[in-house]
């Protein structure tokens, strides 16, 4: 699977350990910045260029970090296609795939340390959604917000 991640300042002290486990999962990573730490840069930006990683099917899921995960999380949902929730809890994570098709997994790097992150996103990346019933149905009325 290829993976897109990105993150703002607040993010990128958990970014390259995030790379680093997506990578020994057997997984493409997408580096899409911060490239290096900047205190003015912004999380809308990188919540941009993972949306379009995405919409464009440049990346089949994305993580994308900033100091909360939630200012990110409500940038990503802006863009058409992208399914995005802030998850500090390993059950959300997955079931955020299996029954609303999450593609993108926002991490709040000042709430969690590496070991949780770590958690999260093998549970992310581990769960495929559920394509039938109540879950498909509910994703097409999702969908149909749009």
């Amino acid at each position: 699977m290829k993976v897109a991640l990105a993150a703002d300042h607040g993010g990128f002290p958990l970014k390259a350990e995030i790379a680093e486990l997506i990578t020994s999962l057997g997984h493409e990573v997408l580096d899409l910045g911060a490239h290096q730490y900047d205190k003015q840069d912004d999380y809308p930006d990188f919540a941009r260029y993972i949306g379009q990683a995405i919409q464009h099917g440049q990346a089949d899921r994305a993580v994308l970090l900033c100091g909360s995960g939630v200012g990110a999380s409500i940038a990503a949902n802006k863009m058409k296609g992208v399914r995005a929730s802030v998850c500090h809890d390993a059950y959300s994570a997955a079931q955020g795939v299996e029954h609303d098709d999450m593609n993108v997994l926002c991490l709040g790097s000042r709430i969690i340390g590496g070991a949780v992150a770590d958690v999260l996103v093998r549970a992310f990346l581990g769960a495929s959604f559920i394509a039938e019933g109540k879950y498909q149905r509910r994703l097409d009325k999702v969908l149909g917000i749009e």
